[in-house]
């Protein structure tokens, strides 16, 4: 499918669209009305190049995220679902699709570690771990800052999720938007792996997401999460990226944010 089509409908078809064909009647157009409808209701398909982006596509991916729509797009890892950061009517519909709770964490996808010490607590030697495992497939549990709204936050412990994929087609998204994407990992109710082919997708997600971007087939793990809250920092799931290389970096940390 090419870039800007209507996922599911091709966006133009002279079939219906030509109203001076012969034996126009009102019942064509009430066709046209509901089939504009259905074209409207479904996700827009784009199309980026995975190692060059075309600026004008990265520029229509951000402009929807800022009018508060709900995107699928590719990281390093598998895809994932995400909105502007703080729009609170935008995460409640990543969790009806995830079918999660509201103590289910959210990530924030940044630009680089000097974005995280804006969103995250990091100490020296917290931030010598993330030098060393950013860009890269990880998800590091951090002491959340006030710049976090307090509904992205875990309840208890007051703390969040930071991300830094290695992925161009991310890196250019973050660029133009100047701040995280309030994200989480593509993974629907009952399913063992997360989505990584947008042909199932766009099966599955058409009329629940606004925006899919292609950027080509995704890695079918989600990415490993590492604790860094505590004393020492925690493996609470091991997924993509390689967990032992980088807890052997550090000892472990002094708990003194």
């Amino acid at each position: 499918m090419a870039s800007g089509q209507t996922c599911g409908i091709q966006a133009t078809s002279p079939g219906y669209l030509d109203q001076t064909a012969p034996g126009w009647q009102v019942a064509d157009l009430i066709i046209l009305i509901r089939k504009s409808e259905i074209i409207q209701a479904m996700s827009h398909l784009l199309q980026i190049h995975p190692a060059n982006p075309q600026p004008r596509l990265i520029a229509q991916a951000v402009e929807r995220l800022r009018a508060g729509e709900v995107i699928v797009y590719p990281t390093d890892s598998s895809y994932a679902l995400g909105c502007q950061l703080g729009d609170k009517a935008a995460a409640e519909r990543i969790r009806h699709i995830r079918q999660t709770d509201r103590h289910h964490n959210f990530t924030l996808v940044c630009r680089d570690l000097s974005e995280i010490a804006t969103y995250a607590k990091v100490d020296n030697s917290r931030y010598r771990l993330l030098k060393a495992a950013t860009p890269g497939p990880f998800t590091f549990i951090l002491p959340a800052t006030h710049e976090v709204p307090r509904r992205l936050q875990h309840p208890r412990r007051k703390s969040i999720g930071i991300r830094v994929p290695d992925h161009t087609i991310v890196s250019a998204l973050l660029a133009a938007l100047g701040e995280p994407i309030m994200s989480c990992t593509l993974m629907l109710p009952g399913d063992e792996w997360p989505l990584s082919e947008v042909e199932e997708i766009e099966e599955r997600l058409c009329n629940e997401v606004d925006l899919i971007i292609d950027g080509g087939s995704g890695q079918h793990e989600p990415t490993t999460v590492i604790d860094l809250t505590g004393d020492a920092p925690q493996l609470l799931r091991q997924g993509l990226g390689d967990a032992p290389y980088v807890l052997r970096i550090i000892p472990p940390c002094k708990n003194s944010i």
